[in-house]
């Protein structure tokens, strides 16, 4: 059976030394997790232009992790001396990817900085710098019964793999909440009535996912509905 075919738009790296250049990567674990699932990952370059025509050839597409989006792109009237990695080109065609996404209704998994990307796509907005910031660390979140979360993951716990210093503040339009840590993060979202497959975590299921079946659950089921 030929594997779908799972666009993941490419991170800017400055240093690579295998390659002798700055380059355009993806997390090796993130990759492997599509490809066990069943999917066929490709790297697409952050290029802006003719977003819509280059996103129809996929079957579905994964928004990665990577660095903080510019705090202009939510509205707000200054930067946090902790905001880090900020590249324009790469926040457009990120925001880009989200909408054209959504608005074709191809299935789509979010992902850490993707799951911030979606919501400052619909009009939300992040806190800059949050008290007690979730990197290094592994905990459970709660997910809420009956949503596409909790059917990907198997079950109402997980425990998850973040790296965040963010976090929502404001949710985008028609956004609802699917999973929160205990201390009340946001740690998942979904889009009730979206045209496609789409969910989104806040933690990094890619970094626990080749022993834990909640999180390569994740990675399942966004092949399954990009069949």
């Amino acid at each position: 059976m030929t594997r779908p075919l799972i666009a993941v738009p490419a991170r800017f790296s400055a240093t690579t030394s295998a390659l002798r250049y700055a380059a355009e990567v993806n997390a090796r674990a993130l990759i492997e997790a599509v490809w066990r699932a069943g999917g066929e990952p490709a790297g697409i370059h952050p290029a802006p232009a003719d977003v819509p025509d280059r996103l129809a050839r996929f079957d579905g597409v994964l928004l990665p992790g990577g660095g903080d989006l510019a705090p202009h792109r939510y509205g707000a009237p200054d930067t946090h001396d902790s905001v880090y990695d900020v590249d324009d080109l790469q926040d457009a065609f990120d925001l880009e990817v989200a909408r054209h996404a959504l608005d074709l209704g191809l299935p789509l998994l979010a992902v850490c900085r993707g799951l911030q990307v979606v919501n400052v796509t619909l009009g939300g907005t992040l806190e800059q710098h949050m008290d007690g910031d979730h990197r290094h660390l592994v905990h459970p979140v709660t997910i809420t019964p009956g949503t596409l979360l909790e059917r990907a993951a198997g079950g109402e716990k997980a425990e998850a793999s973040c790296y965040h210093h963010q976090r929502v503040d404001r949710l985008g339009a028609g956004l609802a909440v699917t999973a929160r840590a205990a201390d009340g993060t946001v740690e998942g979202v979904e889009l009730p009535g979206a045209r496609g497959w789409f969910t989104a975590v806040q933690w990094h299921p890619e970094d626990t996912a080749h022993e834990d079946t909640a999180q390569q659950g994740l990675f399942d089921a966004l092949v399954r509905a990009a069949r």
